[in-house]
């Protein structure tokens, strides 16, 4: 026994990892034939948020023997890399094929003995303050870091009788599956509040080519705006010579927020061609991602006296505003029917996703008189506004629930539940 962070309950003592547990215990010597099929366990396998193997794998024994961590069942796996460590990549080897396995090289093994359970290690690891005290005696270089064993041999774990562990791990799983309920219904509710904002779009704009109300029209979107693609250039030695060039890393929402633009060497006589202006709107050209091809978002000047230029991965739109509102525009390229159809109007070259510009500039815009535009536009701006605030509260429930996660284990281990 030996002394620890706080009091524990009778009948309880606190003891170092390495005493309750084999680290890293030795591989013995395993016979299998070559093609058996033997458990896999990936970095990647592992689900952070749930603490489980989510995706294992089967391979023949003969790609498994040499190179990788030996593990048995029940063992328990904790990543022993960042950022796998700090984002709680922790699981007990369950169900494994012939009841062995092996995995990545950056875990580290704990076999418990006979004296506790393997859930019980298990909670005890995934708990924050377990984690934030791990990284404190990381060694290795950036990106490379690791946690010795030697810090999990020392670590000291309160340790109850067997069957009073059984209690509360019961009573722990009890309570972690009303939570997980929560989540269930907090996720339900974030979905929902998307399709809120998508459905509010969809009845907000008519169809393209429905009848229109009198007054509006259709036009084409190349029909009422000045376009061209962006520049790009050597990176500037001195932030002084070179102008700041946003790219779509720069796009949050709805707006372009410069803060971190990229600032490139362009030639003085060609910068005006690439101004950026407030009301200027921006969409991206190209991406690994389909769903942010064609993504818009409109400029706004920060007014700290630098000039904003915007990169060749990106097309400007800058409409007449006597004619048609941007946030008008804006929304209307966001919402699904618009979305659906230019997100067809895309090729893949080596990897990427391209936007058709000339397809996506034939695309029908509907064209209110500027006053109904402005109207329309201030309601989804209040209506959007909204949505955010919902989704903060959301995300700060979000948080709450880990929070209330980290309380129950923390009373688990202090014999209060």
């Amino acid at each position: 026994m030996i002394e620890g962070p706080y009091k524990l309950p009778k009948g309880w003592h606190w003891v170092r990892l390495g005493e309750v547990c084999i680290i890293n215990p030795r591989r013995p010597r395993i016979f299998r034939e070559p093609n058996r099929p033997i458990s896999f366990i990936p970095m990647s396998a592992i689900d952070e948020e749930t603490g489980t193997i989510t995706a294992p794998e089967v391979r023949p024994f003969k790609e498994l023997s040499k190179g990788y961590t030996y593990f048995e069942e029940n063992d328990i796996l904790f990543a022993k890399i960042t950022p796998c460590m700090e984002n709680g990549k922790v699981a007990i080897a369950r169900g494994l094929t012939d009841r062995i396995g092996f995995g990545s090289t950056e875990f580290h093994v704990l076999r418990p003995k006979s004296s506790v359970l393997s859930e019980w290690i298990w909670l005890f690891i995934r708990r924050k303050q377990f984690r934030e005290d791990a990284k404190k005696f990381f060694r290795g270089g950036v990106g490379q870091q690791r946690v010795p064993q030697e810090f999990l041999e020392h670590y000291p774990i309160p340790l109850p009788p067997l069957d009073e562990q059984k209690r509360i791990v019961a009573r722990v799983e009890e309570l972690m599956s009303r939570i997980k309920e929560v989540k269930k219904l907090r996720e339900e509710t974030k979905k929902q509040t998307e399709l809120l904002w998508q459905s509010v779009l969809a009845e907000t704009f008519p169809q393209p080519g429905a009848q229109l109300p009198n007054g509006w029209r259709w036009v084409k979107l190349g029909e009422i705006c000045i376009y061209n693609s962006g520049i790009w250039g050597p990176e500037a030695s001195d932030q002084n010579e070179g102008f700041p060039i946003v790219r779509s890393t720069e796009i949050d929402g709805f707006l372009i927020k410069p803060s971190s633009a990229s600032v490139r060497l362009v030639p003085k006589t060609k910068y005006k061609y690439y101004k950026l202006e407030t009301g200027d709107i921006l969409v991206n050209k190209s991406s690994g991602s389909p769903h942010l091809v064609g993504w818009s978002a409109i400029f706004e000047d920060p007014n700290d006296g630098r000039i904003y230029l915007f990169s060749n991965f990106m097309l400007r739109l800058r409409v007449n505003k006597t004619i048609i509102e941007p946030w008008f525009l804006l929304f209307y390229l966001h919402n699904p029917i618009s979305r659906s159809l230019y997100l067809k109007a895309q090729d893949t070259t080596s990897g990427l996703r391209n936007l058709r510009v000339k397809e996506f500039l034939s695309l029908l815009i509907p064209l209110p008189p500027l006053e109904e535009q402005k109207r329309i536009a201030n309601y989804l701006q209040e209506v959007h506004e909204k949505i955010q605030e919902l989704k903060e509260v959301q995300a700060r429930t979000e948080e709450e629930i880990k929070l209330l996660e980290q309380s129950i284990l923390e009373k688990a281990f202090r014999g209060e539940l």
